[in-house]
């Protein structure tokens, strides 16, 4: 009876907090992944991004009702262009929200989804804040990648548009392998 009692105190307090962490996770929406870093020692893009995404989501109170959106990533050194590669992860970032039951909203920025440099990196662009804007999103996720000599360094962040304020921050690398190249290459 006491555990009993413990569950329904414990589901009615959850219920008390909308969009806090617990609504959204666990084996319902998929399994839970292991880290961040386990990842990128395989060099398995998807679960690096996946995790990540898992990482953001447990550090930010979202309103599961409520949009997000989530924008190309970009490369570190010219902010104004992206690749196949920031495309894809976009993705997979949109794509693990969903799994983890967030409303996520769709953003074609394609070409110029980044602020210019003088902006600077934590401030959401133009384009950016008007797809937010327009569609009522709660929050942004938004990222950079920079490339070094064996690995792809990824940030992203989980931006809040009232004030431009981070909820949420990850960092990770992967291996830079033929697969992530050729993603880098293209454009």
């Amino acid at each position: 009876m006491q555990r009993w009692m413990f569950v329904a105190a414990c589901l009615l307090g959850a219920a008390a907090l909308p969009g806090c962490a617990g609504y959204y996770y666990g084996e319902k929406y998929g399994p839970t992944l292991g880290t961040t870093v386990d990842a990128m020692r395989h060099g398995n893009l998807v679960e690096a991004s996946y995790r990540a995404t898992d990482a953001l989501l447990k550090t930010a109170a979202l309103d599961p009702a409520q949009p997000v959106v989530v924008a190309t990533l970009v490369n570190v050194d010219r902010p104004s262009e992206s690749s196949r590669l920031g495309r894809i992860v976009a993705e997979q970032i949109a794509g693990r929200m969903v799994q983890r039951g967030v409303l996520v909203t769709r953003m074609a920025l394609r070409d110029a989804p980044a602020a210019p440099r003088d902006q600077g990196e934590l401030l959401l662009p133009r384009a950016l804040r008007e797809a937010v804007r327009t569609q009522g999103a709660q929050a942004a996720v938004a990222g950079t990648y920079a490339v070094s000599a064996r690995q792809l360094y990824i940030s992203l962040k989980l931006i809040s548009p009232p004030g431009n304020a981070v909820l949420a921050a990850h960092d990770y690398a992967v291996p830079l392998d033929e697969d992530v190249r050729a993603l880098l290459a293209a454009k």
